[in-house]
């Protein structure tokens, strides 16, 4: 994906990585024009060289990031951020939601790493796994990363940058969970407020939600918006009517 309006871009990232035995595709986003340069959520932990290939592909160098948005507390959205921090000289600005800052921070616990998860996730884990990447897997999930956060962005906020992003909350999938529309390409980036399942749009995981009438009420909030294309982060992108299959999937 790569749309331009006058001087800003925005790009879906594809990283994918082997995770529990199997290739796991996120899809961060990238904005930039002349003056900043956005990336939306940074993968798990130990994934920087593969977001330094895929943003090196569009022109940008993690030394170029201005800001770093985090749309929620998910290990697989903070995971790589401390390790780019530590690789850049200047301040990256870290921006989230105030209900998620205390998690990303680490003075809370992320909600979803409870004893229960943790011993289910060390069930998942294949036989054919070598116990040092296991261990490894499991301590990162103990002490997950953290990372100031150094701005606390509100629900209809517009930042000025690249065009406008709009801030929309929705809560749901976590308390302080949060989507973006880049206004100049009429993008909504939905984290995991949305997904992509076999080509067709879907809203989030129950799965992995904490609240799902919450959730579902955030993909009305969604539907209301003039989306010519979203990115999911589980799924990527989906331009096919994307009004039409919001309303249909809010009941509108």
């Amino acid at each position: 994906m790569n749309q331009t309006d006058r001087a800003s871009q925005i790009h879906m990232l594809d990283i994918s990585a082997m995770i529990m035995g199997k290739v796991d595709t996120i899809h961060p986003t990238l904005i930039h024009d002349d003056k900043h340069a956005i990336l939306v959520d940074t993968g798990f932990p130990g994934q920087t060289p593969l977001f330094t290939q895929a943003m090196e592909s569009h022109g940008i160098r993690i030394h170029d990031l201005s800001h770093v948005i985090l749309t929620h507390q998910d290990i697989d959205h903070i995971g790589s951020l401390p390790a780019m921090l530590e690789q850049t000289e200047h301040l990256i600005e870290v921006l989230a939601s105030e209900k998620e800052k205390p998690f990303i921070e680490g003075d809370q616990m992320i909600l979803k790493i409870t004893p229960e998860a943790l011993a289910a996730a060390e069930a998942m884990i294949p036989a054919n796994v070598p116990e040092q990447w296991k261990q490894a897997f499991l301590s990162t999930l103990k002490n997950p990363p953290k990372s100031p956060v150094n701005r606390v962005i509100q629900d209809g906020e517009v930042l000025p940058l690249c065009g406008g992003i709009e801030v929309i909350a929705t809560p749901g999938h976590t308390p302080g969970h949060i989507s973006l529309y880049h206004i100049p390409s009429k993008t909504l980036i939905a984290a995991d407020a949305l997904r992509v399942v076999d080509g067709r749009l879907y809203g989030p995981s129950p799965e992995q939600t904490l609240n799902m009438p919450q959730a579902m009420e955030s993909v009305k909030k969604l539907a209301s918006y003039e989306v010519q294309s979203v990115i999911c982060y589980h799924g990527g992108l989906f331009q096919d009517n994307v009004s039409q299959a919001l309303q249909e999937l809010a009941h509108i």
